[in-house]
């Protein structure tokens, strides 16, 4: 159904999403990244949806106010690579390219976000890519593709064939913490669950993993923040 503005200072952006299962209007702020969605109903209008919406405007604002906010990426916005914060500048030549805490983007400021994203997405690959490898000879076993998605509920998967799927965001955390999901999820081709043999696979894979995950837990969330459109 699309998007939609509630007027206002400043106006705030509704996702409208039809479900066929959903029994009533119900509005929803995202905690990852504050993303604002009406689910509607069969049988309700659009009309009557927004309504709605507006009618809980005051709520949704409050709900806006105490949320930490978006990020858009841009000349001088701080942004964690590798868990260290890196202030984005214009770069010259062709390329992204990291000099201590400085990550230089080339290229006029529209395009700055989608090179940035690319350029995250490729270290990303190249970080995952290197610590599946290492877990899955580990085990003697082999996956059967690797995959990099921007998910918003996991961080990584496994598939029944082997298949490993990432958030390409987990670039953005402490090294540790992208070293742990790789294990996990190579442990899966081990173990398809989360029984205690399947976390013994990830104690044996990388030894003190609760600390990652905590961090995971604790501050993942925040690294939806940061927005590439």
């Amino acid at each position: 159904m699309g998007q939609h503005l509630i007027p206002g200072n400043p106006p705030v952006a509704v996702t409208l999403r039809r479900s066929a299962r959903a029994r009533r209007l119900s509005l929803r702020v995202s905690g990852l990244d504050g993303e604002v969605t009406l689910t509607v109903p069969r049988g309700v209008s659009e009309a009557e949806a927004l309504g709605f919406a507006q009618s809980r405007e005051e709520w949704l604002r409050r709900a806006l106010a105490a949320h930490p906010g978006r990020v858009a990426v841009g000349p001088g916005v701080l942004l964690p690579v590798e868990g260290a914060m890196r202030r984005i500048v214009r770069g010259a030549g062709r390329l992204v390219r990291l000099d201590g805490d400085a990550l230089h983007v080339p290229g006029p400021e529209e395009t700055m976000p989608a090179r940035l994203r690319a350029w995250l997405k490729a270290r990303a690959r190249d970080r995952l890519a290197a610590a599946s490898d290492i877990y899955a000879a580990r085990l003697g076993l082999g996956y059967s593709r690797l995959t990099l998605r921007d998910t918003r509920s996991r961080w990584g998967s496994c598939s029944a064939r082997g298949g490993l799927s990432y958030s390409w965001r987990l670039i953005l955390a402490p090294p540790d913490v992208l070293d742990y999901v790789a294990a996990h999820e190579v442990a899966h081709l081990a173990e398809m669950n989360h029984s205690p043999a399947f976390w013994a696979v990830v104690a044996r894979l990388r030894p003190e993993y609760e600390a990652p995950r905590a961090w995971l837990r604790r501050e993942g969330a925040g690294l939806h923040r940061y927005r590439f459109d």
